[in-house]
């Protein structure tokens, strides 16, 4: 039996959302806050987002859609352009290349790894904004970032498998 058009709707609005929860959180982290300096260390939720989906979903999250969610984020946060879309295509390629190795593996792996790979992407940041500006920027917001990061990273990566299990078929 051929399909309806909203059951084509249906499984093209599932199959975007990685991608639009992804951008969501670009736009959250952009959300103006009451304290003071948040801005400068908010963590890095479009990451999380990244690395999760990269693992479990690599065919919902494409390179493209990533260089794009990197853009978009260097636009709405102020920082140099193509800072985090290539940092987040270099996030994409590491995690592709251990995928196998995160796959199925325990949430306290997967978040060790997300500790590895979250702190080597937000010292590059560090690295390439310096360079921009030809000035060494402050190293202790750069910490207060990863630290808040990896530690947002359990509820955004449980929340993400639950959407997966409830909304994502499986490959």
């Amino acid at each position: 039996m051929k399909p309806s058009l909203w059951q084509k709707l249906d499984g093209w609005a599932r199959r975007m959302t990685p991608v639009a929860m992804t951008l969501l959180l670009v736009v959250v982290n952009v959300l103006p806050t009451q304290i003071p300096g948040f801005a400068r260390v908010t963590p890095l939720l479009a990451l999380i987002a990244i690395y999760h989906w990269t693992i479990y979903r690599p065919d919902l999250m494409p390179a493209v859609a990533i260089f794009m969610i990197g853009a978009f984020q260097d636009l709405m946060t102020g920082t140099p352009p193509g800072v985090h879309a290539l940092v987040f295509l270099v996030v994409y390629g590491a995690v592709v290349s251990q995928r196998r190795f995160l796959v199925g593996k325990s949430f306290v792996i997967t978040w060790l790894g997300f500790a590895v790979v979250g702190g080597a992407a937000t010292l590059l940041i560090w690295m390439l904004v310096s360079a921009f500006y030809f000035s060494l920027l402050d190293p202790r917001a750069l910490a207060y970032q990863y630290l808040l990061t990896l530690g947002v990273f359990p509820v955004l990566g449980w929340a993400f498998l639950q959407w997966q299990r409830a909304f994502l078929r499986p490959d």
